[in-house]
């Protein structure tokens, strides 16, 4: 993009959809973020610490002390008098939740991984296994009580936290907590009961929320709640639980494919397809963030101009690629995100696997008319996602960008020089769909495009190849991506995918096992280039706990075991 000396000072507005209004505590507890960034310096600050405060009083009051602070010249407080007010008027975010031990753990359930015969690594399994009673939470019941001097939204249903910093459920992390980990784990009620979690959030909220919090209201997550159902209903037979899902997931359908996420594109021959993005509803600094959003828009020269930034900021959270230089226009600078003019690829093959949930879903229940909406949804999904990402020669699936991000249009052309060619594992999630999955042709194909393209690793499928210090790039690599392309090459029926998905899961298992050993903790994220150090780059220091990198290796081992002969050290 060339930028002239007069185009620099004038922003063309580009920013459209609707905001959703925050809350009057999120608001302070942004000036207290700000207010202790300038007190204790930059230096091991997390500005999430202070959205995740609670009140021990009224907000009036709290706020009143807190502006009687004596403040020096450039606006911050004594350290003394900040933690003391701190201390007399708020309280931690753990104090929000309280440790309750599931009511369905067991030490080691019944039928808990039988192929997995190398006691090392048994034993290691069962450690991993116990790590749900570390992360099981329930809402106190202060948060119940008094819900507005809380950030914390109140849950009825106890949860599994990711861990660390995140002390709160997180929408598509509860997918590999849930039907990734807990099943294996025979913990069928907390699965559910995290599954009703989510329910009433839909039922509050129209939508899921990117996690339980006031300030996360203005962005969902990744859509999986229907692939959660699923996997609880196969366990339990549960069609009660299916039943009260069905009209929820039906609306979250609904907010995916309408308004601001629905974009239509026209092909060569005059036909239209309706693809979804990622557009949250937010168009100021994340709460959770604040300061840090504040400072990276501060590079950018006018008003409308960070307003739009703060957008694409809040939609590359939706995606949970917070942050890739898969959003970015030029990959050394985070300002040029431009998330919400790019049609995602992984975003709509969860919405592909969602319309194919959904019409089983009713099946199960007798709903035949949406079955069989929502089975022709699929198709037409299918066929839009064909036209718009597939890309025969490279053998892979490539997200779409918008041919002009400054006109707000109904209808889009298609032009095949939009897609986005540089590798990301997200180029392969449509692997873990059935309707892509069952074509072994194309499976093969897909497979030997993902060999060759450089993210296969020595411990995992590193998220891109381009190293910019940001999370979701070189060399990370996340559980979830490898569950899901891994799973995918499975289902196929291919030999020579499960051959290459046996590969890439023993890989991360040891990845997982090394780190454990010496860290004596799961990870969030794993550096794909050395086997056994955990990643890293983003905006906060690495977290363990931790809920997804749990699920995964427990259902890697479920699905392929662990042989006695196999060592379970780096190669």
């Amino acid at each position: 993009m060339v930028v002239t000396s007069e185009s620099a000072d004038v922003c063309r507005p580009t920013d459209y959809g609707r905001v959703v209004p925050t809350t009057p505590l999120v608001i302070f507890l942004q000036t207290v973020q700000e207010t202790a960034l300038k007190t204790f310096g930059p230096v091991k600050f997390d500005p999430k610490v202070y959205v995740d405060l609670s009140l021990k009083f009224d907000l009036p009051v709290v706020k009143q002390a807190f502006d009687d602070l004596p403040r020096t010249e450039n606006g911050s407080v004594l350290s003394l008098d900040l933690n003391g007010f701190l201390d007399k008027f708020m309280n931690g975010a753990q104090q929000d939740l309280e440790l309750v031990e599931p009511v369905d753990f067991v030490a080691e359930p019944d039928g808990f991984l039988p192929k997995v015969v190398h006691q090392d690594v048994r034993n290691w399994a069962l450690e991993v296994h116990s790590l749900w009673k570390n992360l099981s939470r329930k809402v106190s019941n202060r948060v119940l009580e008094n819900p507005e001097l809380h950030t914390l939204l109140p849950l009825k249903h106890p949860v599994i936290i990711p861990g660390s910093r995140f002390q709160e459920v997180y929408y598509w992390d509860s997918y590999w907590v849930i039907s990734r980990g807990l099943l294996v784990s025979k913990m069928y009620e907390t699965a559910k009961g995290i599954v009703l979690n989510l329910i009433d959030l839909i039922d509050t909220y129209g939508y899921v929320l990117n996690g339980a919090r006031a300030y996360y209201t203005n962005r969902s997550q990744p859509p999986l709640l229907s692939s959660m159902v699923i996997e609880v209903y196969k366990q339990t037979n549960d069609v009660d639980l299916v039943k009260k899902a069905l009209p929820a997931l039906i609306k979250e359908h609904k907010f995916w494919n309408s308004g601001i996420h629905n974009v239509t594109i026209e092909d060569a021959e005059g036909l239209t397809h309706n693809l979804s993005r990622y557009y949250a509803m937010w168009n100021k600094p994340r709460p959770e963030s604040f300061t840090i959003d504040i400072e990276t828009a501060n590079k950018l020269k006018n008003d409308c101009g960070r307003e739009q930034l703060y957008r694409e900021l809040a939609s590359a959270a939706e995606s949970g690629w917070d942050f890739s230089t898969r959003w970015m226009k030029n990959t050394s600078d985070l300002t040029t995100l431009s998330t919400t003019t790019i049609l995602p690829v992984d975003l709509n093959a969860y919405i592909l696997k969602m319309e194919l949930d959904i019409s089983f879903l009713a099946t199960v229940v007798g709903e035949s008319s949406h079955a069989l909406h929502f089975a022709r949804a699929s198709e037409s999904r299918k066929k839009a996602m064909d036209i718009v990402f597939w890309n025969e020669e490279k053998g892979q699936w490539f997200d779409y960008w918008l041919n002009d991000s400054s006109d707000h249009k109904d209808v889009y052309k298609w032009d095949a020089s939009n897609q986005n060619q540089n590798s990301f594992a997200s180029n392969f999630i449509p692997l873990w769909v059935q309707l892509f999955n069952s074509d072994e042709t194309v499976v093969n194909k897909v497979a030997q495009s993902l060999e060759s393209s450089g993210l296969v690793r020595a411990a995992g499928i590193a998220t891109s190849l381009t190293n910019s210090s940001e999370q979701w790039d070189f060399p990370n690599g996340w559980a979830p991506i490898q569950h899901m392309i891994v799973e995918g090459l499975v289902r196929s029926g291919s030999k020579e995918a499960r051959s290459l998905a046996k590969d890439l899961a023993i890989r991360w298992i040891r990845a997982n096992y090394a780190a454990y050993k010496s860290s004596k903790a799961m990870h969030e994220k794993y550096d794909v280039c050395k086997c056994g150090e955990f990643g890293g780059g983003g905006e906060y220091v690495p977290q363990t706990g931790f809920g997804w990198s749990n699920g995964v290796v427990l259902t890697f081992l479920e699905e392929f075991g662990w042989a006695e002969d196999l060592s379970p050290h780096c190669q």
